[in-house]
């Protein structure tokens, strides 16, 4: 891989592992579907969290 490509990925995991880490440990996102209606969803994000965090995490190292 080049030098490029190695830092895209590299930003790529440290940005997705701080997004998933907010939305995982804040309430981001449980303010943001109650708002819009959406909160019958909050049932079903950590089953698409925790493994996108461990992915970007992954990603990251």
């Amino acid at each position: 891989m080049t030098e490029r490509t190695d830092r895209k990925l590299i930003a790529t995991g440290v940005v997705g592992t701080v997004i998933a880490a907010l939305c995982c440990f804040t309430p981001i996102l449980v303010v943001l579907l109650g708002a819009v209606g959406l909160s019958a969803w909050l049932g079903w994000l950590d089953y698409v969290l925790l493994p996108a965090l461990a992915f970007f995490i992954g990603l990251t190292i």
